[in-house]
């Protein structure tokens, strides 16, 4: 090996692409060893790293075109040793020049002072900060202002963040284009209309809100399914460049926050609203009319309150047939539905504001390739049949769906291009449904998960790639939404 060229070497170790190879590697000569620290782009530190200065500084030097950096101290105790502190992160922000992606997770020995230290980053393009204690406005704002070149900043669980002025400040220079703030207590989605010309830049955003205990109820307050937060352009900001969307357990009312941006995004592929509360079908047909580039959508949906001017009033699920009629008449391109309906009984469908006829109907308008439906009570056999004349449909994955039976079974079996299923809790079909798949022999992965009338013997039966739980684990449970996922 000491014999071979260092281009030669150098081409060798770039088809390496597992760490703890290029680590053993690296162990066998010191050619292996200065080259294999040369061109390694990225390193994940955390417990057991030495924190004194020279050993930081011999990091450095060894890892010379450094620009990936991840120091993670989840899981830590103080038996594992000292965290890197203000001064570590010092060191590497003053001698790793090349640095341009960075990620602290669970470091709570660093606080502001270290984090101005990040101003030596002048190439610093990607910022991620995971539940950092003692990280506040103060130390946000001297990173957006020395490090020029942000364009993407992650901030997760930081509850010592509360006040925006690094966000009103990122928006006039107008760089970032990639946004993620989730569960900042001090952080609410009204802030983020302060982001002004920071919005036209921007392809990815995604807020979720800190929840309480009071999210798990259905609450007292009745929201008017008539309202339109679009009739009138009252912010003057717009986002035709953003392609990626999420919004998480905000509520909509009775100020207008983030609703509008629904609204403004003309290049909008994808889009998540997750137990979002008080939007109606103005939202999604303001929605529908301005992203007709919309690929996937994902809609979970709790119960709410409504009551219209007339005085009628009930207890549904947020959007009606008409957000499905919108969807289907102005977005083509659509490929991905992802349906989740929470809190609502099988034994009253009206909880739901979709009807399966207007399922349908936008199943039929869209070339859907991917569909999940959960706790979807009003979904039956007869829409399975309609689903199996969807020649698109690859991959379907029915979660709760209480209706569906064996005939449902029979009826999908010969959809055009299915290769993946996937049944979770769903308990009225049987071996019996399980063998028309197998006698179809399309599927090329199935999986069953806590559907108590299928044996392991008639899933294997279907296809060569199976996934059989008979059981309702903890981690089940999270994806059929029975507990909380965080």
């Amino acid at each position: 090996m000491e014999d071979l060229p260092e281009a030669l070497v150098t081409e060798i170790l770039k088809r390496i692409t597992r760490t703890s190879d290029l680590n053993s590697l690296s162990l066998v000569s010191k050619q292996l060893y200065k080259i294999e620290g040369n061109q390694r782009g990225a390193i994940r530190v955390g417990s057991g790293l030495c924190t004194a200065t020279e050993a930081l500084t011999s990091l450095c030097a060894r890892f010379t075109n450094l620009q990936k950096l991840e120091i993670d101290y989840s899981g830590w105790i103080p038996e594992h040793g000292n965290q890197l502190d203000n001064k570590g992160l010092f060191v590497f922000s003053s001698q790793c020049s090349s640095l341009i992606d960075l990620t602290l997770s669970f470091c709570s020995h660093i606080d502001d002072s270290g984090l101005g230290c990040l101003a030596h980053c002048k190439k610093l393009v990607s910022l991620r900060l995971n539940s950092t204690p003692q990280i506040t406005s103060v130390g946000l704002f001297s990173v957006a202002v020395g490090c020029i070149s942000l364009s993407a900043l992650h901030l997760i669980d930081c509850e010592k963040i509360d006040s925006v002025e690094w966000l009103e400040y990122l928006g006039r220079d107008g760089l970032l284009e990639e946004l993620v703030v989730k569960n900042c207590k001090g952080i609410n989605h009204h802030d983020f209309l302060k982001f002004g010309s920071g919005w036209m830049k921007l392809q990815k955003f995604e807020f979720e809100r800190k929840r309480d205990i009071y999210d798990f109820s259905l609450g007292c307050e009745y929201y008017d399914p008539s309202y339109n937060a679009h009739s009138m352009d009252i912010y003057d900001f717009c986002c035709e460049s953003l392609k990626n969307l999420r919004l998480a357990h905000i509520k909509t009312w009775p100020e207008i926050g983030l609703r509008v941006v629904l609204g403004k995004c003309k290049a909008l592929e994808n889009l998540w609203l997750e137990y979002v509360r008080a939007l109606n079908d103005n939202d999604m047909i303001a929605l529908s009319r301005s992203c007709s580039n919309l690929k996937s959508i994902s809609l979970w949906l709790n119960l709410q309150r409504h009551c219209s001017e007339d005085g009628y009033c009930e207890t549904r699920t947020s959007f009606t047939d008409n957000s499905l009629y919108a969807l289907a008449l102005n977005c083509p391109m659509l490929q991905i539905i992802d349906l989740r309906f929470t809190g609502c009984s099988r034994d009253w469908p009206s909880e739901i504001g979709f009807t399966q006829e207007g399922f349908l109907a936008l199943i039929r308008s869209c070339p859907i390739r991917v569909l999940v439906l959960n706790t979807a009570n009003f979904f039956d056999d007869k829409g399975m049949k309609a689903l199996s004349s969807s020649p698109h449909l690859e991959t379907l994955e029915l979660i709760l769906c209480h209706w569906v039976t064996d005939a449902g079974m029979r009826f999908i079996a010969h959809t055009p291009c299915l290769s993946n299923l996937t049944l979770r809790a769903c308990h009225k079909v049987t071996d019996v449904g399980v063998g028309e798949l197998g006698r179809a022999h399309k599927l090329e992965s199935l999986v069953i998960e806590h559907c108590g009338r299928v044996s392991l013997q008639a899933a294997q039966g279907v296809t060569k790639s199976v996934h059989y739980s008979s059981e309702c684990s903890e981690a089940l449970m999270k994806k059929i939404g029975l507990i909380d996922e965080y």
